[in-house]
């Protein structure tokens, strides 16, 4: 098992940072590794299943975690066939009235650091103004 955490920081303000989280449909704007979500709520919360679409026809399977809004943190867990992925979110302010949000990645060392590299990509989209 392999835990690896990741930061960025951007313009864009921590409560619009939180509702690009919060939102599920949201989640293909910034995530560009989720081509779409399948979920039976319109918002998190702890218990949700449902699924993430990615490039290619894959699906994965996910339940939510924990979910507190107040902190703007939640976590989740994807299945990858027998194997989890847990991941944590966070935001927070940052400078200059934008935010800072973390991830922390949780599972085999390979898919951890397999991961990464996208997961970067996609926390950075989400605390820059969407194109």
């Amino acid at each position: 098992m392999t835990t690896l955490t990741l930061h960025a920081t951007g313009p864009v303000g921590p409560d619009e940072v939180w509702e690009r989280y919060a939102v599920p449909a949201r989640w293909p704007e910034w995530a560009p590794q989720i081509t779409g979500v399948e979920v039976p709520v319109a918002r998190l919360a702890a218990g949700v299943q449902g699924r993430v679409r990615a490039p290619l026809g894959v699906t994965l399977p996910f339940v939510v975690d924990t979910v507190d809004e107040a902190a703007r943190r939640w976590s989740w867990t994807v299945s990858l066939g027998p194997v989890r992925l847990r991941l944590l979110h966070w935001v927070t302010e940052g400078p200059d009235g934008g935010s800072t949000t973390g991830l922390r990645i949780s599972g085999p060392a390979p898919l951890v650091v397999g991961y990464a590299p996208l997961a970067q990509f996609a926390i950075g989209r989400l605390v820059h103004p969407l194109r």
